[in-house]
């Protein structure tokens, strides 16, 4: 019974030090976040900005080039589309992963629909020297807020499911490099500046965290309530027999 009593609350630890490291990222971005919109918008600073760019001119080849266009594309809107849609479908081939398909689904979809809300609400106009086919407003950047959020969660799905620790950890630093490197490849195309870009990392961390939180509270709401249809029937049935 003691031994019982130790886990239990090695357990409840572990969730309190999860739920504190968790809700101090979600403060600490919203508090960045501000503090960035209030440099951009309020006292136009521009020195972080200018400062990234003359990095990524300094480093500027065509092989980086085109290497930046690859990465860019993982948060492109063609990429987005297609592949939650294709990894919602294989989920639905197996009965516990149905959920985290119906994560992928409306998670993205929603983050897309936040970041486009934002870019019309603030309406900074793209870097002057942007390449001339680039249409809409700056910030946040949606390539890294999309694409941020969209391989943010497949990171938490992999650390959820994944019981190989070698696979999870290989990947999870593929997704964190997918991640940086969609964020840098804007900067370095001059598609976006690089505020737009700290701005999109931190509204994704934020939705990511808020949808999760949202999602986990339907899915307890809908487990419940399938557990009481569930006993409500096994209960009729145990009365007819008898």
């Amino acid at each position: 019974m003691k031994g019982l009593q130790r886990i239990i609350l090695h357990l409840v630890a572990l969730l309190t030090v999860k739920f504190l490291l968790i809700s101090l990222l979600f403060v600490v971005s919203l508090l960045v976040l501000f503090h960035l919109i209030h440099d951009v918008f309020a006292d136009r600073d521009t020195g972080f900005d200018a400062m990234l760019f003359t990095f990524t001119d300094s480093i500027a080849s065509p092989a980086m080039t085109r290497a930046m266009h690859v990465f860019s594309f993982l948060g492109s809107a063609r990429y987005l589309v297609i592949m939650p849609a294709i990894l919602a479908l294989l989920f639905s081939l197996y009965r516990d992963m149905r959920w985290n398909g119906l994560r992928v689904l409306i998670i993205t979809f929603t983050t897309s629909m936040l970041n486009e809300f934002l870019k019309h609400y603030y309406e900074r106009p793209r870097p002057e020297f942007a390449p001339w086919e680039i249409m809409g407003f700056s910030f946040p950047s949606g390539h890294t807020m999309n694409g941020g959020v969209f391989h943010g969660l497949l990171l938490y799905i992999i650390w959820t499911t994944v019981k190989n620790k070698t696979w999870r950890w290989v990947l999870s630093v593929f997704l964190t490099l997918a991640v940086i490197l969609v964020g840098f490849s804007r900067i370095y195309l001059h598609k976006h500046y690089a505020t737009d870009v700290a701005a999109g990392y931190l509204a994704g961390i934020l939705w990511l965290i808020l949808s999760l939180f949202l999602m986990s509270r339907l899915e307890h709401f809908y487990v419940s309530k399938y557990k009481m249809q569930a006993n409500s029937k096994a209960v009729t049935t145990a009365k007819k027999q008898a």
